[in-house]
């Protein structure tokens, strides 16, 4: 009737627990329905390879693989750069090595070529005096003529001394003295016609030109 409520019995503890447990198993077992409609579309990414993004993969590790192959030859580029590079340090300290010992070698050679340098100068220097020596010797130097093989005897200076000054009619105070006194070239036969000339070196040039003169004077009168 209307206006009346309905008479609902009262439900028991145990029974709303073990009706609340029946609930739970049928929430649990009861499957999920999808709606094409409603649901989102399943990503294609995730089901199967993308052949783009494997290529990309395969492009990006064969240039891995060729960067790795350059470096690798870069590697042994520079190992052999290395090698070269101690190899041209050795030379070049070998070279370093010569260079200092050719130095030294030019010092003591520049030492050597000064010390000649004065050697030479002292050489000079002593010819020098010696060729004005010899001139000096030589202008006390009188050559004799005519005076047969072997009759100065064993003593030649002894001989002119005594003999000179009569062949030219001329006194000498002190005495003539003579350094030397020789004949000259290879000895003659004593019958030869031309016998060898007397070489003498007077000890005092004054007699030397005193001697002179006479013969000078003697070629004149003749």
């Amino acid at each position: 009737m209307p206006g009346n409520k309905p008479n609902h019995k009262p439900v028991s503890k145990p029974a709303r627990q073990l009706l609340f447990s029946e609930a739970l198993q049928h929430k649990r077992l009861t499957p999920t329905k999808i709606n094409p409609q409603t649901s989102p579309p399943l990503n294609e990414s995730t089901t199967m390879p993308d052949k783009d993004q494997s290529t990309t993969m395969d492009r990006i590790l064969q240039e891995i693989t060729t960067v790795s192959r350059r470096i690798e030859g870069m590697d042994a580029s520079i190992t052999s750069l290395t090698l070269e590079t101690k190899s041209m340090r050795s030379d070049i300290a070998g070279f370093q090595s010569r260079v200092t010992g050719l130095e030294q070698r030019m010092g003591s050679l520049e030492t050597q070529i000064n010390t000649s340098q004065v050697r030479e100068q002292d050489f000079i220097y002593l010819r020098s005096k010696l060729t004005d020596m010899e001139d000096r010797s030589r202008r006390d130097n009188i050559r004799i003529l005519g005076i047969p093989e072997n009759e100065e005897g064993s003593d030649m200076q002894t001989f002119l001394t005594s003999t000179l000054p009569k062949m030219i009619s001329l006194d000498f105070d002190p005495p003539l003295e003579f350094q030397r006194a020789h004949r000259m070239g290879p000895k003659r036969s004593d019958n030869s016609s031309r016998p060898r000339p007397i070489i003498a070196c007077l000890l005092r040039h004054n007699q030397t030109r005193q001697i002179l003169q006479v013969a000078r004077n003697h070629a004149l009168s003749e």
